[in-house]
């Protein structure tokens, strides 16, 4: 079959290229339409139930959280379900199983919530999050104020109803969630002692309010043949207004009391629960626009800087729109670096091509093939729905070097083919022996470059955040692969028959001619006289003579270099992932609960002060609390702090050993090895650091990444690289555990700071109401529980309607008769026979602690422990901690400890790669049989795994890497890679060994050491080519340092390492193990009474 297209292919050039034009064109065209982003999006499929009722965390928690957690236990896929009760707030994060579509998942949660929905209290808003995910806070901004003439409110006001809306208007844009500054209110504060005087009950004050607030119709009217339609306009929309509302009526002089006679009605700010502050010069009023799901994020973040430059002119006169956080930067500097690896590798291959071939039509062949594998590889990437992002490009990237070995392989066959068929005279046509030499190595080339690609298929195996984040890798190399492996049995012999010519063009002026003539024609040179060739096997034929002498021993050596290198395995740390460089810093600090907002405010600006003070920092966005979005579940006491870094290039330099004499450019190239500046963790966690400059007293520090904090925090609810779940039935005695877990590991070795959730740390005014002293004056407890809603805590009556805003009407006390415990003593209740009781009669009043929030995990009660680590590896440090907190902790019958995180990823990548690696060698071992037909050509081909793995592991020891899902991808990588080389290496030496035979030269020992050294070092050009360009491919990435290169240097590492070393160990251990295989098993029966010789 392969053979039938290798020839129709060489027969039919011209049908082949337009075939590929298309295919280009196609490419193109699906290349300018990808969506392009940072990374893939790494959350899980998730629906958020948000839900407001401004009650405490206790009650949202019995009255909402709860009953939702268990009326969504049944929901088919649903793989956990967390909730969170915060004061006037639930959220109740339904997880779905990987592959589930978001679409599916919100009606069938949407179904089981309609069961549920009409028995929570009465006035619970209940919806569901808008469809977007972790990933999609993808800008941010804050209004400025820069005249000085706008307060928080006024800011606020035009960014709720004019600013928010134009945005939201954009496609792609799911939401424009504010945060900070003042929602404007209308106080209607009560005199308790009026209401005393006019027997009038709080609620009558409310309810009246209520009603003077509405416009209505009342139908058509005809006049003078003119239709009119009736309205009675009853909106307030003033302060006098809401002044002029009769309350009722004077019994004794029969005139209406107003509200205004009761009490004072101004504009204030409504109770907020989040706050901005910009640069550590004060609050400010901000806004997070998130981007629905599905959507490309460069395209939605370009039309989000578009509409606010059109509308900037429009603007109030000294408001100004201010970026705090952009993705796009981080988007356009990832494609940017990896654009620039992609060209660095494709010259580098290109000039390794050049010059091993040194024929410059041959090396067009595999030139053109790169490029035209690349540009076809988005066709299917667009057809699927994938990004362009760090991991969808780096799989390109990684598979630069492997696309061209079958060119290279076809080529250099076709080499050797017409060097023979110019010895012998150059008997027939030259087309005809080019044909016959592609198809000779045209099946086993293909076959090598399926098996690295079909290698790489268990990595789709893998699940959750890691598979999301490595399949579009897998698949743009698979891609990458397969398309190469059908050009270079399609394309590849097309080119070679057009590029091909043995006669040199001759014409005038001869130096054209002679140009010509090198670019088109070129010279064959033979392994002898080739100016590569020659020197390489020069000092591989000793050694290949050397091998074959002391076969066994070379073999016992190989064996003890392999043992030797376990060890070195057991010593590398372990971890999820390495740090994904975004540029940009989430600073996370956590202070007790019960903070109030002015302290939390004061805080805040303190902390961003010290950040901007920083030579490395360019721009500091504070978040206290939440944004008004269901997105976002920051209690007040947590604290999101953006920190926008400047590029390296604007970071103080530090002195380095070429810094005083090397020139710009040798330092520029220098800069990739041997950075002049601090790196990012250096930045945070050296002496002097960030992290040392915000030590604060009662403030716990977390440091992360905008895009991984999204992700954990609702993947897991773990901010920080580690945490621990203490899950149980109490939550003061969770509390009392998470403190002891807190107090034993924060001694342990690469604890940088550690907090547990105070889950009782809340302060509560509790009003104990006496059922017997209510039932005396005829009260119920809602009769009670109402006048406290709206007397002590205020209730939003209605909302006034002033054109396109709209403001609450709340309605409560003076403070100064709810400010301290004797006033709230006296709050009057009205009782059916209108007189007025003191609160104290019926109540008791304290001061108490208990939940400031609570969680829940499958409805189980629960707190976490926040673990931040640094200086060593994760995997080493859960074992420390481990050990310590079994020794010290004592865990009651109930209570269970779930160590969550990093950690819980890489507990779940492990158990996954135990059946991931054997069913990868296991396919392999299939591919290579098929290939070969023999069991032992497939071991010896096998062989070049645990030689791999002696370069790889050893690598990456003396880079000081941990193992992490992405070095065992690029392990994985690795092994195709190797099996790959070594089927070439094995193909040299049947080749040459079939060619002695069928002469029949193949009768003694030194025949066959004749043949093994012919195709070990005759054929040496093809092997250190092909493994010379993924070497040299591989190489870039090692040296990029932009965003998403340390990902891509844990994949490229242990692959250079071990190819390296794999090829070495080929090249000196197969010619023994062929020998003896093959002078045992075959040359020596077939020939029993010769003698050996040699």
């Amino acid at each position: 079959m392969i053979n039938r297209i290798i020839e129709f292919s060489a027969r039919n050039p011209y049908l082949v290229f337009l075939f590929v034009s298309v295919g280009v064109l196609f490419g193109w065209y699906s290349l300018k339409n990808t969506k392009v982003d940072a990374i893939p999006d790494l959350s899980d499929t998730q629906v958020i139930i948000y839900s407001r009722w401004d009650r405490s965390p206790d009650i949202m928690e019995d009255q909402v959280t709860y009953p939702i957690i268990s009326s969504l236990l049944g929901v088919p896929k649903v793989k956990d379900i967390r909730g969170f009760s915060d004061f006037g707030y639930s959220y109740v994060y339904v997880v779905f199983e990987d592959g589930t579509d978001i679409y599916w998942a919100r009606s069938r949660t949407l179904e089981y919530l309609s069961s549920i929905l009409p028995r929570l209290p009465q006035g619970v808003q209940t919806e569901l999050a808008k469809d977007a995910t972790a990933v999609g806070w993808i800008y941010q901004y804050a209004l400025v104020d820069t005249s000085g003439r706008y307060d928080l409110a006024e800011m606020r006001t035009y960014q709720d109803w004019y600013l928010r809306y134009t945005l939201q208007a954009i496609p792609g844009v799911a939401e424009v969630a504010p945060v900070g500054g003042f929602v404007r209110q209308y106080q209607v504060n009560i005199d308790p002692n009026k209401l005393l005087a006019y027997k009038i009950s709080v609620d009558t004050v409310a309810e009246s309010v209520r009603k003077s607030n509405n416009d209505v119709g009342g139908g058509l009217v005809e006049f003078s043949g003119r239709e009119y339609m009736v309205r009675g306009r009853g909106y307030l929309r003033s302060l006098r207004d809401i002044e002029n509302i009769v309350v009722g009526t004077n019994p004794e002089t029969g005139t209406p009391i107003l509200v205004r006679e009761l009490g004072t009605v101004t504009r204030g700010p409504e109770l907020r629960r989040g706050i901005a502050e910009l640069d550590g010069q004060g609050e400010v009023v901000g806004a997070v626009v998130i981007m629905r799901f599905g959507e490309n994020a460069e395209k939605v973040i370009q039309r989000v800087r578009a509409k606010i430059a059109e509308i900037e002119p429009t603007l109030p006169p000294g408001l100004k729109v201010v970026t705090t956080y952009d993705r796009a930067e981080l988007i356009e500097r990832s494609v940017e670096n990896l654009k620039s690896t992609l060209t660095e590798e494709l010259i580098i291959v290109s000039l390794v091509i050049l010059i091993f071939l040194w024929h410059i039509p041959s090396a067009i062949i595999p030139i053109v093939t790169i490029p035209v594998a690349i540009v076809l590889s988005f066709i299917p990437m667009h057809s699927m729905d994938l990004t362009a992002n760090i991991m969808s490009l780096g799989g390109i990237a990684v598979a630069i070097g492997a696309m061209v070995d079958a060119a290279i392989v076809v080529v250099e066959q076709t080499h050797k083919k017409l060097e023979h068929w110019e010895a012998e005279g150059r008997p027939g046509d030259y087309r005809e022996v080019i044909i016959g030499a592609v198809k000779e190595v045209g099946g086993p080339s293909f076959f090598a470059l399926l098996v690295i690609a079909v290698s790489f298929m268990p990595v789709f195996t893998l699940e959750a955040q890691e598979g999301r984040l490595f399949k579009p890798l897998a698949f743009t190399k698979n891609f990458a692969m397969a398309i190469a492996a059908v050009l270079a049995i399609t394309l590849d012999p097309a080119l070679r028959l057009v590029f091909t010519h043995m006669k040199n063009f001759a014409f005038r002026p001869r130096w054209l001619a002679w140009v010509v003539n090198a670019v088109v024609v070129g010279k064959i040179h033979s392994e002898d006289n080739h100016p590569i060739s020659r020197p390489l096997m020069k000092i591989y034929h000793p050694v290949v003579r050397f091998v074959l002498r002391h076969p066994w021993p070379v073999m016992a050596a190989a064996v003890l270099i392999v043992v030797v290198t376990i060890p070195v395995y057991f010593r590398l740390g372990s971890e999820f992932m390495p740090p994904l460089d975004e540029g940009t810093l989430l600073y996370m600090p956590t202070t007790l609960p019960g903070i109030s907002i002015t302290e939390a405010g004061r805080i805040l600006q303190v902390q961003d002060k010290i950040l901007k003070s920083f030579p490395e920092v360019d721009r500091v966005f504070g978040k206290a609390g939440r944004a008004e979005t269901a997105t976002d579940s920051a209690p007040l006491s947590m604290a999101e702090t953006v920190v926008v870094l400047k590029p390296h290039e604007q970071w103080p330099k530090k002195p380095r050993w070429y810094s005083s004499w090397a020139p710009d450019w040798l330092q520029n190239l220098l800069r990739r090895a041997w950075p002049d500046h601090k790196s990012t963790q250096e930045l945070i966690y050296d002496p002097g650091g960030l992290n040392e400059a915000l030590q604060m007293p009662g403030i716990a520090n977390a440091w992360t990444m905008p895009i991984k904090a999204r992700i954990d925090m609702l993947t897991t609810g773990v901010r920080t690289p580690l945490g621990i779940k203490v899950l149980g039935s109490d939550l003061s005695k969770i509390q009392e555990i998470g403190e002891t877990i807190e107090m034993v590991l924060k001694d342990i070795p690469g604890t940088t700071s550690i907090f547990a959730e105070r889950t009782t740390g809340g302060y509560f005014l509790d009003f104990q109401l006496k059922r017997e002293e209510m039932a005396r004056y005829g009260l119920t407890i809602d009769d009670v529980q109402m006048v406290l809603t709206s007397s002590v805590g205020g209730e939003r009556v209605t909302t006034t309607v002033e054109g396109r805003e709209r403001y609450p009407v709340n309605v409560r006390y003076l403070r100064d008769y709810r400010s301290d415990l004797t006033t709230l003593q006296r709050t009057l209740v009205s009782t059916p026979d209108g007189a007025q009781v003191p609160l104290a009669q019926v109540a008791d009043i304290r001061l108490l602690t208990g939940p400031g929030m609570i969680r829940d995990e499958n409805g189980r009660l629960s707190g976490y422990v926040y673990v931040d680590v640094t200086g060593r590896d994760i995997g080493g440090y859960v074992r420390d901690a481990k050990k310590v907190v079994n020794e010290k902790v004592t865990i009651p019958p109930g209570y269970q400890l779930v160590w969550s995180g990093q950690y819980e990823y890489m507990e779940r990548v492990k158990e996954r790669l135990k059946l991931v690696v054997p069913a990868t060698l296991f396919i392999v071992f299939l591919l290579l049989y098929f290939n070969t037909g023999s069991t032992v050509k497939t071991f010896i081909i096998l062989l070049a795994v645990p030689f791999s793995a002696v370069g790889a592991i050893w690598f990456l020891y003396l880079l000081g890497y941990n193992t992490s899902i992405a070095v065992w991808v690029g392990l994985i990588a690795l092994l195709g890679v190797d099996a790959a080389t070594a089927v070439f290496m094995l193909l040299y030496l049947d080749l040459a060994y079939h060619e002695r035979k069928a002469k029949g030269q193949m009768k003694t020992m030194a025949d066959l050491k004749e043949a093994i050294e012919y195709g070990a070092v005759k054929r040496l050009r093809p092997k250190f080519m092909t493994v010379s360009v993924i070497f040299m491919g591989l190489v870039p990435i090692m040296w990029s340092t932009g965003a998403g290169s340390d990902v891509m240097k844990r994949i490229a590492a242990p692959m250079i390492g071990g190819i390296f070393t794999s090829f070495l160990m080929e090249l000196i251990v197969y010619p023994a193990i062929y020998a003896v295989w093959k002078w045992h098993f075959e040359v020596k029966h077939s020939a029993p009474a010769l003698v050996e010789e040699g």
